[in-house]
C-alpha cells in the first residue's frame, strides 16, 4: 500500500512568506448544490421523529442498557473503524477484521466507509480552507456540522481519494450497500426486544451517535484548547473527547494525524486508543503509530507571542467569529510581507543613493586632472 503521505499532510501556520489563508465571504449564499435537499433528508428526520416515542413506550432498564451499549461499540467502529483505520491508516490488521471495522462502522448510518474516509482525508488536505466540505469557518455551524451531509453535493464516493481501499470488493459492496447492516440491525432490536427497543436501541442510540460524531466537525473547531500551532481553528476539548472515545483530542490530530491515539498526554482519555492497544496484544491489530516526544512538545518552543495567539479565545456561533480570527491572521501576513517588502524596496533605494554619491564624488575629484578641454563628468551621471 502506498504511503499515506500522499494523500494526509501535517499542516502548519503559514509563515509571513507564505501564501495567506484563504476565507470565503460572511455574505457568501450557498449554492444550489449545497442547499439541503428535503425529500431526501426525510429519512434523517424520521429517525429524529422516531425518538419522540421513547415518551409512550417508557424507560425500561434493558432498553437503556442497549442503547447506550450500542452507542458505544458504534462509536468505535466510527473512531476506531472509518476514522484512524481507514481515513488515516494509523495501524495495521488483516483482511478479516479490515472487514469487520467496516461493518461495525456501517451499523452507525453515516454512508458507506469509503465514502465517509474519502471525505475526511479530502477535509483535512484543506482543512478550513476555501475547499474545506464541513468547515464552521467556512459555512457556519449548521453546514458543518450536518448541512454537508443532507445536500446532494457530497453524495457520491470520491474514489480518487480512497484508492488503497478501493481494491477490496467487499470493501465497494458494502459502501454502495451501506444501509443494509443497518436496517438488519433495526429489525433484530425489533424481533429481540420488541418496539420500545427498537425506539431506544437504534433510534434514540444512532440520534445520539450522529450529533456525537458530528460535533468533531462542528465544536471542536469552536471550542476548546489549541496547544499546537495549525493551519485551522482545531481545538482540544475534554467533553467531546468523552463522548466520542478520544476524538476530542482535535488540535493534536489536525497537528498530526496518522496516529492511532488522539490523546497524547496520561491526562488525556483516549478509549479508542486503549482499546486498540488491548487488541494489539492479541495480535488482533498491530503497527499503532504513535507521535514522536519531538512532535509532542514541539509547542515548548512557541514564543511569547504564538502562545498569546493560541490562547486567545474564538467568539464564534456560525461563521463570524472563527471566519474574522483567520481574516484577522490573513491581515496580519499580508501586513507582514507588505513592510517586509517596504523595508527592502528602502534599502535598495538608499544603497542606490550611497552608490550614486560615491560615483559623484570620484568623477569631481577626476575632473581636477582633466584638461581644461576635456568634457565634464556631470553629463556622464543624467546619461
Amino acid at each position: 500500500m502506498r504511503d499515506e503521505a500522499a494523500h494526509l499532510r501535517v499542516r502548519r501556520l503559514p509563515s509571513a512568506h507564505e501564501a495567506p489563508l484563504q476565507t470565503s465571504s460572511p455574505a457568501a449564499a450557498p449554492a444550489d448544490d449545497e442547499r439541503l435537499n428535503w425529500l431526501s433528508s426525510i429519512p434523517f428526520f424520521a429517525v429524529h421523529f422516531m425518538c419522540l416515542f421513547a415518551f409512550v413506550v417508557g424507560a425500561k432498564p434493558v432498553d437503556l442498557a442497549v442503547c447506550v451499549g450500542l452507542y458505544i461499540v458504534r462509536m468505535w467502529g466510527i473512531t476506531a473503524g472509518y476514522h484512524r483505520y481507514f481515513s488515516h491508516r494509523a495501524f495495521k490488521t488483516g483482511r478479516v477484521f479490515q472487514f469487520i471495522l467496516a461493518l461495525v462502522g456501517s451499523t452507525s448510518t453515516q454512508k458507506g466507509v469509503l465514502w465517509w474516509a474519502a471525505n475526511h482525508r479530502h477535509h483535512h488536505r484543506y482543512s478550513d480552507q476555501g475547499e474545506d466540505i464541513h468547515s464552521p469557518v467556512q459555512k457556519g455551524f449548521w453546514f458543518s456540522h450536518v448541512g454537508w451531509i443532507l445536500c446532494d453535493k457530497y453524495g457520491k464516493t470520491r474514489m480518487e481519494g480512497i484508492k488503497d481501499f478501493a481494491r477490496f470488493p467487499e470493501l465497494v459492496w458494502l459502501n454502495r450497500f451501506h444501509l443494509v447492516p443497518s436496517v438488519a440491525l433495526a429489525v433484530a432490536l425489533y424481533f429481540v426486544g420488541g418496539f420500545s427497543m427498537l425506539v431506544w436501541g437504534y433510534f434514540v442510540s444512532t440520534t445520539l451517535l450522529w450529533h456525537g460524531t458530528f460535533t468533531i466537525n462542528s465544536l471542536s473547531h469552536i471550542f476548546g484548547k489549541r496547544r499546537y500551532k495549525t493551519t485551522d481553528t482545531s481545538r482540544n476539548n475534554w467533553l467531546l473527547a468523552l463522548v466520542t472515545l478520544g476524538e476530542g483530542w482535535h488540535n493534536n490530530h489536525h497537528y498530526h494525524q496518522n496516529t492511532a491515539n488522539q490523546g497524547w498526554f496520561w491526562w488525556e482519555v483516549d478509549l479508542s486508543y486503549y482499546s486498540l492497544k488491548v487488541l494489539s496484544w492479541f495480535k488482533v491489530v498491530e503497527g499503532l503509530r504513535l507521535p514522536s516526544e519531538a512532535t509532542k512538545y514541539s509547542y515548548l518552543k512557541y514564543t511569547a507571542e504564538e502562545r498569546a495567539e493560541l490562547a486567545a479565545p474564538t467568539s464564534f456561533f456560525g461563521a463570524g467569529g472563527a471566519r474574522a480570527q483567520l481574516v484577522a491572521a490573513k491581515s496580519a501576513a499580508e501586513a507582514q510581507l507588505v513592510a517586509a517588502k517596504t523595508a527592502a524596496e528602502a534599502q535598495l533605494i538608499a544603497a542606490k543613493t550611497a552608490a550614486e554619491g560615491k560615483v559623484r564624488e570620484a568623477l569631481a575629484a577626476a575632473a581636477d586632472h582633466l584638461p581644461s578641454s576635456a568634457p565634464t563628468p556631470e553629463p556622464l551621471l543624467k546619461s
